[in-house]
């Protein structure tokens, strides 16, 4: 897990008895000793603690103001194999993260043990060490429509690299990129026949000395790890990008706006195909926009996209070219009994995700969190309220425009529980099956130091 916040990143590990089972799977003998050994140290239910951070920690008296706002982050992904980390920030920067090789870190006498165990300790000591830094994003000035465009980055996806290199996708509000991240050898020639002297080349003199001529070689001096871009994909979208998700097939995205859903092939940066317009003809009849969108895991013909209206839809490319008509809506009817004056604005879902077996999917508004199976449209599986002692205060919420704050959510690997986030740096780690209890931690070194605190939020937090 990495959280981002005013510019740092922290990273958290989770432990327990379903870790080494699907990390392990040599031989039973030796799995089973290192399931009774997590079990006895851990416990059942997963145990969160401080793992890593990232930047420079600000203090506690120190201000908003005291903080750029282009060093803030605005988006971060891992890869498929939790080796590498990549952030983005307002600012249209980009830096990169790779986990350090065991063997490269201090280990104790206990982690250099050959057993399964052992080894899943000195994993998890392996931490995150810089990469690579580099410009993703620069400020653009549309002429055409008299329109800024920022660098900000809205969304970020690691595809599947080639040769040992890492593909990243990245978009601000109006341009996709997608970067190459590779290892660099610098050469320099070496062997030559013109000896320094002093300081300075010699002259002919120094090249005759009874060894003759020599032929000269390209020897590498040293290794740097840089990002090229590969393909720029623009000139597709009237409005503002706010997702971006990879197919299983590993060969095209989606990328999402306000009104369009369009669907690119990694190779081909010239053209797209419009798969979801939800543009009326007359934008005075505009009622809702997208906010998000995502690819099945598994059925690379599958996709789902939100709305501002609460309802979540869910796309067969196999049925017609452009999916307007959804296979599947999924939404909620709205309680009358807390109905109100923000109810239009609340339920509108910020993110969408599918599990990663694709059989189910996390939403996340304002003020709740709602899964769903995606064989049942009627009715979600579980719903979570969150910000409930917000309630009483969104009008205070709406004036200073808190009320439009966005949170993300999202799957573990086994969809056994939903992370989400939170105000006043913490996150929220919310059990799907019930099997364990919510948990709210605060993104600190001490993550359990306001786990059971009252919320005493304000409206100008």
């Amino acid at each position: 897990l990495a959280t981002g916040d005013r510019g740092e990143v922290r990273c958290s590990l989770a432990g327990g008895i379903r870790a080494p089972r699907v990390a392990i799977a040599r031989s039973r003998s030796r799995e089973r000793a290192a399931a009774e050994e997590m079990a006895a140290t851990r416990g059942g239910a997963p145990e969160w603690r401080f793992f890593q951070v990232f930047g420079e920690e600000q203090p506690d008296g120190a201000g908003v103001e005291d903080i750029q706002e282009a060093d803030l982050l605005s988006a971060l992904d891992f890869d498929e194999t939790g080796n590498y980390l990549a952030t983005g920030d307002r600012g249209g920067r980009i830096v990169v993260f790779e986990r350090a090789t065991p063997d490269e870190q201090q280990l104790t006498p206990d982690d250099q043990r050959p057993c399964p165990a052992a080894a899943l300790r000195a994993k998890e000591k392996a931490q995150y060490r810089f990469l690579t830094e580099f410009q993703s994003h620069e400020p653009e000035f549309d002429f055409l429509k008299s329109l800024e465009i920022e660098e900000k980055i809205n969304s970020m996806r690691w595809c599947k690299g080639t040769m040992g290199c890492k593909m990243l996708l990245s978009t601000n509000d109006k341009t996709i990129k997608l970067w190459k991240v590779y290892g660099k050898k610098i050469k320099t020639v070496s062997n030559m026949n013109i000896e320094p002297r002093n300081g300075c080349a010699g002259g002919p003199a120094a090249v005759m000395r009874g060894r003759g001529l020599r032929l000269p070689l390209m020897a590498t001096c040293e290794r740097v790890v840089t990002a090229t871009p590969k393909r720029t994909f623009a000139n597709a979208h009237a409005y503002h990008i706010n997702s971006v998700a990879l197919c299983s097939d590993g060969e095209s995205f989606l990328s999402c706006d306000d009104l369009r859903l369009n669907l690119w092939n990694l190779r081909d940066a010239k053209c797209c195909f419009n798969i979801v317009d939800v543009k009326p003809a007359n934008m005075e009849a505009l009622s809702k926009v997208l906010t998000s969108a995502d690819f099945h895991p598994i059925d690379c013909h599958t996709f789902l996209y939100s709305s501002s209206r609460g309802c979540v839809r869910l796309g067969d490319m196999r049925a017609a070219a452009l999916c307007d008509a959804s296979a599947k809506s999924f939404e909620e009817p709205e309680d009358p009994a807390t109905k109100s004056f923000f109810s239009e604005i609340t339920s509108s879902i910020a993110s969408a995700r599918f599990s990663r077996d694709g059989r189910n999917i996390v939403t996340r508004d304002y003020l709740s969190v709602r899964i769903w199976d995606v064989r049942v449209e009627t009715r979600p599986l579980k719903t979570i309220a969150m910000h409930e002692h917000l309630r009483p205060k969104l009008c205070d919420l709406y004036e200073k425009d808190c009320i439009f704050d966005k949170f993300e959510c999202c799957f573990n690997h086994n969809a056994t529980h939903v992370l989400t986030g939170s105000y006043q740096n913490r996150f929220h780690l919310l059990s799907a099956d019930g099997s364990t209890p919510d948990l709210a931690l605060e993104a600190s070194q001490t993550p359990y130091r306001r786990a059971s605190a009252p919320p005493l939020y304000s409206a100008a937090d």
